[in-house]
C-alpha cells in the first residue's frame, strides 16, 4: 500500500493554474511536515512548498507568490495551489512526508510519494 497518494496532475496552458493534492494513508500516528518536490530531466529535485503539522510553510524561490500550500492535520493531507503557470513548471511533482510516525512509539520515517505529472504548454 502507498502511504502518500497524490493526485490532480494533468496538461494546462501557460497562465492557467492547477492543483496538487496529497494525503498519508493507513497507519498515521504524526507526520512533521507535508511536502511537494519538482523533478525536471537534468536537474536536482527542488523544493516547491512544505507545511509543517504547527503550520509554518515554506516554498522554493523559483515559485514564491505563484503558489499555496495548505493543509488538514486531522485527515494528514496538503493541497498545493499552483498559479500562473510557466512552461518551467513542467515536470514530475513528489510529495514528501518527514519524519512520519505509523505508531506512538515510531521511530520516524520519511516518504516519498511516486510521482505525477504536470505538463505546462505555451
Amino acid at each position: 500500500q502507498e502511504k502518500l497518494v497524490e493526485s490532480g496532475g494533468g496538461v494546462v496552458q501557460s497562465g492557467e493554474s492547477l492543483r496538487l493534492s496529497c494525503t498519508a494513508t493507513g497507519s498515521v500516528f504524526s507526520v512533521y511536515s507535508l511536502g511537494w518536490y519538482r523533478q525536471t530531466p537534468g536537474k536536482q529535485r527542488e523544493l516547491i512548498a512544505t507545511l509543517t503539522s504547527g503550520g509554518i510553510a515554506v516554498y522554493g524561490d523559483s515559485v514564491k507568490g505563484r503558489v499555496t500550500i495548505s493543509g488538514d492535520n486531522a485527515k494528514k493531507s496538503v493541497k498545493l495551489q499552483m498559479d500562473n503557470l510557466e512552461p518551467d513548471d513542467t515536470g514530475v511533482y513528489y510529495c514528501r512526508a518527514d519524519n512520519l510516525w505509523t505508531t506512538k512509539s515510531g521511530p520516524g520515517v520519511d516518504y516519498w510519494g511516486k510521482g505525477i505529472l504536470v505538463t505546462v504548454s505555451s
